[in-house]
């Protein structure tokens, strides 16, 4: 038998395999690479498995990843390290000048396109014949409300888009999992039979109270990580506050039931906002930015090649074929209004609305957020059909929308800016 170590250690070697074959060959961005090279692979462990007799790859892997978790492993911390590595690098100055569209599109728009597509995709599998409560596609919509700041910020590395909407896409897609997150557990609780955590504000009162308290968590825990930073003179022990930082500011964020994604993204945002005279190129800044460099590509490689693997353990035939072809253009539509109206609220409107609209509805990527929301679905008759409709909607977004969006940018903007 395979230990973990021995599958993680084989998941390596096939990532840097892929990694290199599409760096010499192919030259795609890295994680749809990763995530299409696990799928490659998964679909050849099916059809060895199914030719073999005797021989069971496909199982055992699928077995072994059951017993990983993924979805605890994602949602406990791997996304507090992705997020706060993907805020150490933004732009401060550009998310504040964008505050009101980011903010709307982050709460608003993450309401719209759960409602949305909740409705679209229940109407769409009562008329193939599924019959799915509405309660639980509104769960599947909160699933796929959100965007993947992951994936979006490597491709925001080879599209050249005017800088307002590039602030607007990576503010939006650092904060909405938030409030994604908050909806997801409130609409589950109905569909299973909760009726207290809606209806007479509470709702909105609790998306407030996580993200605003997650907010404030953030701030309070990054500027005491800021300033013993700045009087550390060991820059290994720098490293080992900002891992500190990270993990305690979101355990303590689901203890007090505050938005843990929100909190990391702020306590990275003032790390790279509030610098002191002279503190810009301080070392142990550089040390920091170079080790959370180095988090996020590993933590993004064992991402993306565990999403390729899920197709093992995921039913793909559970929802049939009509529903799961339907969910994908109601997936684009609900992004579509979910971008159209909170824009149409701004003060100020970006230049060539209909291009901004265009341009951030196709990046609206799903990714591992959804899939870890989707894996942490509790037993029901309707588990298998909602994880087959968001692992397709999934894997659409990330490789049809994530290789076009070069030639969407192109098409959109041209030379214009």
């Amino acid at each position: 038998m395979l230990s973990s170590f021995d599958y993680g250690s084989m998941l390596f070697v096939l990532a840097t395999v892929i990694g290199l074959l599409n760096e010499r060959f192919i030259r795609i961005p890295r994680p749809i690479a990763l995530l299409i090279g696990a799928l490659a692979v998964s679909l050849g462990l099916i059809l060895f498995s199914a030719l073999v007799p005797g021989v069971h790859l496909a199982a055992r892997t699928e077995a072994r990843l059951a017993d990983s978790d993924l979805s605890a492993v994602l949602l406990d911390g791997v996304l507090a390290l992705l997020l706060f590595a993907t805020s150490l690098g933004t732009d401060v100055t550009g998310l504040k000048r964008r505050a009101r569209p980011i903010f709307l599109l982050a709460t608003l728009g993450v309401v719209l396109a759960m409602v949305i597509f909740a409705f679209g995709i229940h109407a769409a599998l009562a008329f193939a014949g599924v019959q799915v409560p509405l309660g639980w596609c509104l769960v599947l919509g909160a699933i796929l409300a959100p965007t993947d700041a992951v994936v979006v910020e490597q491709l925001l590395e080879r599209v050249n888009l005017p800088q307002e909407i590039r602030d607007i896409i990576t503010g939006e897609s650092l904060f909405n999992d938030g409030a994604a997150v908050v909806l997801y557990f409130a609409a589950l609780a109905t569909a299973t039979g909760a009726d207290s955590v809606v209806g007479h504000g509470r709702l909105v009162g609790t998306m407030l109270y996580a993200g605003g308290g997650g907010a404030l968590l953030g701030l309070a825990t990054g500027w005491l990580a800021l300033k013993a930073m700045q009087r550390v003179r060991a820059e290994h022990l720098v490293v080992t506050l900002s891992l500190a930082l990270v993990l305690a500011t979101y355990r303590i964020a689901v203890w007090l039931e505050l938005s843990g994604p929100i909190a990391v993204v702020v306590s990275g945002l003032v790390l790279t906002q509030f610098r002191a005279a002279g503190d810009e190129a301080a070392p142990w800044r550089r040390r920091i930015k170079d080790f959370w460099s180095m988090i996020d590509e590993i933590i993004n490689t064992l991402l993306f090649m565990l999403m390729g693997f899920e197709v093992l353990q995921i039913p793909l035939g559970a929802a049939g074929f009509w529903p799961v072809l339907a969910a994908i253009p109601l997936a684009l539509a609900a992004r579509l209004v979910s971008v159209a109206v909170p824009l149409s609220l701004g003060r100020r409107q970006p230049r060539d609305a209909a291009a901004a609209v265009s341009i951030l509805t196709w990046t609206g990527l799903r990714g591992g957020i959804s899939i870890a929301l989707a894996l942490a679905l509790p037993p029901s008759a309707y588990h298998e059909i909602l994880t087959a409709i968001c692992y397709a909607v999934v894997i659409f977004s990330v490789i049809v929308q994530g290789l076009s969006t070069g030639w969407v940018a192109r098409l959109l903007y041209g030379g214009k800016h």
